[in-house]
């Protein structure tokens, strides 16, 4: 009983506070004490303080989400097509890709090897497949148009790049196979 009426006492005693900045800064007026229990030789001394509730005046806006922006990719056409920019590697990976499902697709159907493939009018299939892949990959990279901007879930920029460069690859050890054995590799 005597606990509950200090209690009460303490949580109805008023306290001062001052706001500075976001902090509220609580500055009791005055202190209570429960009265000293003694257990076994211990002495067991409980102190409590109220906080009290600031009003508020004007609503807190809610804080809007962080959004990293992402840097405008360079339009120069320097950097673009720089040995470390994002148009080469990209490209080829491209034409690579392109390439090696061509090849394999006549290699099925006709039979015929990538060497003869190329002699049979396969250079102008190639520089007119270079030409409107790569007028269509400089374009967006032009405007400014990352191309990490444009991957997301299964086909990220990462996975276009190593595919490219396993198709670059596998194109390269088609020729490489289809020469040595002296044939189509099918």
């Amino acid at each position: 009983m005597a606990a509950s009426t200090v209690m009460q006492s303490i949580l109805a005693s008023p306290a001062t506070s001052s706001f500075t900045g976001t902090r509220v800064n609580v500055v009791p007026t005055n202190y209570a004490f429960a009265p000293s229990l003694s257990r076994s030789g211990y002495s067991l001394r409980l102190r409590c303080m109220a906080k009290e509730s600031v009003p508020v005046t004007s609503p807190i806006p809610e804080p809007t989400p962080f959004k990293p922006s992402t840097p405008k990719a360079s339009t120069s056409f320097f950097d673009v097509l720089a040995f470390s920019g994002p148009a080469p590697e990209r490209i080829n990976g491209r034409l690579a890709m392109i390439g090696f499902v061509a090849a394999m697709a006549v290699e099925v159907s006709n039979g015929q090897d990538v060497f003869s493939q190329i002699s049979n009018g396969g250079v102008s299939w190639f520089l007119g497949t270079s030409a409107l892949l790569t007028l269509a990959s400089l374009v967006p990279l032009f405007k400014g148009v990352s191309v990490q901007s444009k991957s997301g879930g299964l086909m990220t920029s990462d996975a276009e790049m190593w595919n490219g460069r396993f198709a670059m690859l596998g194109l390269v050890a088609l020729a490489f196979t289809e020469y040595l054995k002296g044939s189509a590799l099918v």
